[in-house]
């Protein structure tokens, strides 16, 4: 699961680079330009794949130390 992760966050390093819409005057609803529009979805991506990098790729051990140290104070 961690190399499916890592190739999203490529993924969103490449498309993050939009160089195709820097000259379209277009816009999204009406009142938003199109590049805006990009990097707010780009924005969301970003966060649903941290969101699932840390619901699916969290190291375990990680959380054992943390209960521990918790347990002993």
């Amino acid at each position: 699961m961690k190399k499916v992760i890592w190739g999203l966050i490529l993924l969103l390093v490449v498309l993050h680079q939009d160089i195709w819409n820097w000259d379209n005057d277009r816009l999204v609803f009406g009142i938003i330009p199109v590049t805006l529009a990009y990097h707010a979805c780009i924005s969301i991506a970003a966060s649903a794949v941290w969101l699932t990098a840390a619901l699916t790729a969290w190291p375990d051990h990680l959380e054992d130390e943390s209960e521990s140290s918790e347990a002993a104070q």
